[in-house]
């Protein structure tokens, strides 16, 4: 059987990376097709893949930093490769993998990690960034033609993963089509232990991205508050903005390797998600770690936290509500082994296993449906006749239930 990954761009080291190393991993000969790569800016094991670029590659507004300016030419990236050889095509998408355009003879499996923001949140897409904000008048018309695209490409997908039953909603409220199956981005458990007691600090911790959506303005200001310790984990464009509203106990630890990061979680009193994630691995490696978490209920946090169990929930975003739930885990007591039994459940060993027997689920239907459709065929004396019946959604490991 022969597999292709596409994967949208490779020039960032974040959860959804971790995901395409993990297909890498069930399929090691596969060549991994993406707009554009950048060694240095995402993981590691990369470069001992057959990375397959786009023509964006050697345009400089294809970089990290100017990417979104050239959002009307990652279509036709996608849809310029060649797919015919491959008997499957598995996509790891949040936004233009997806459009690749395989043929009649492949199999292409998208794993969503959300619909495209730039379509279908454009008001906190464009937020995010200074130089969009500027430009947002100018850029409405280009993302209302993306959307098109976005909706019209999503039709050409055979089946569809959803990272997550919050992200399965949003397939169904925006492309009117159910997910297949809902199967949990993989955790490294492997990368995280617990910490001895006596290395355990009574600071709280941020490990993110930092992004206006991501909201670590409410966990700033919930520890100016409280006058509490927090760490930050992280860079992003709102890091000077960030720094200003910083009281003295916060602390900006910057960019960290991953060994490092381990400790950090290994060594907080909690981790804070103060932002509705689409699905959101922190969580889980905090739990990994024997750490809880301080989340806002709602998102992907409602299938990873057990409120009071293995974490707490605030639920309104506020600082008011965050700093009750911050005084409220302070006086908390959570069992570090409970914690982690209940992140290994999200482990990457159960992602593949899941992913891999949905492949073959999926390669079984697609088998048995033609045969069954050839039959009908020869049977027939007036093919013309025929109606074709499309194939039923398969539920293999998780049905969506919503």
């Amino acid at each position: 059987m022969k597999v292709a990954l596409v994967h949208d761009y490779l020039t960032q080291a974040g959860g959804a990376e971790r995901v395409v190393a993990a297909f890498h991993e069930m399929y090691p000969e596969a060549p991994l097709y993406t707009s554009v790569y950048d060694a240095d800016k995402t993981l590691a094991c990369f470069k001992k893949m057959d990375i397959r670029t786009s023509f964006l590659q050697s345009w400089p507004l294809a970089s990290r930093r100017l990417h979104k300016l050239a959002l009307a030419l990652y279509p036709m990236a996608f849809e310029q490769f060649d797919l015919d050889a491959f008997d499957v095509v598995l996509s790891s998408s949040s936004s233009f993998a997806k459009g690749v355009i395989t043929g009649p003879d492949t199999c292409h499996i998208c794993y969503c990690h959300t619909p495209a923001r730039f379509a279908w949140r454009q008001h906190g897409y464009l937020a995010n960034s200074p130089l969009l904000r500027l430009l947002s008048p100018l850029m409405r018309g280009t993302l209302k033609d993306l959307r098109m695209w976005d909706v019209d490409s999503t039709n050409r997908i055979d089946y569809i993963v959803a990272n997550s039953y919050n992200v399965a909603r949003r397939i169904r409220k925006f492309y009117r089509r159910e997910a297949a199956a809902v199967i949990h981005p993989p955790v490294e458990t492997k990368k995280y232990s617990i910490a001895p007691p006596d290395e355990v600090g009574d600071h709280f911790l941020v490990v993110s991205r930092l992004l206006g959506y991501k909201r670590i303005d409410l966990a700033i200001e919930a520890c100016n508050r409280l006058g509490h310790p927090l760490r930050i984990v992280g860079t992003g464009p709102e890091m000077k903005a960030l720094q200003k509203i910083a009281g003295p106990t916060v602390t900006f630890m910057g960019g960290l390797s991953d060994d490092k990061v381990a400790l950090e979680y290994g060594r907080c009193r909690a981790l804070i998600l103060p932002g509705e994630e689409d699905f959101g691995i922190t969580p889980l490696e905090a739990m990994a770690s024997g750490r809880p978490v301080i989340a806002f209920g709602a998102g992907g946090a409602l299938e990873t936290v057990i409120d009071g169990g293995t974490g707490l929930f605030f639920r309104d975003q506020t600082v008011e509500s965050l700093a009750a739930a911050l005084r409220s885990a302070l006086q908390t007591d959570f069992a570090p082994q409970v914690l982690r039994s209940h992140a290994m459940q999200f482990d990457s060993a159960v992602f593949q296993r899941k992913m891999m027997n949905f492949v073959q689920a999926v390669l079984e239907h697609e088998r048995r449906d033609s045969l069954t459709h050839f039959s009908r065929l020869k049977g027939s004396s007036d093919a013309a006749d025929l109606s074709f019946e499309t194939s039923p959604w398969i539920r293999k490991e998780a049905e969506v239930r919503l």
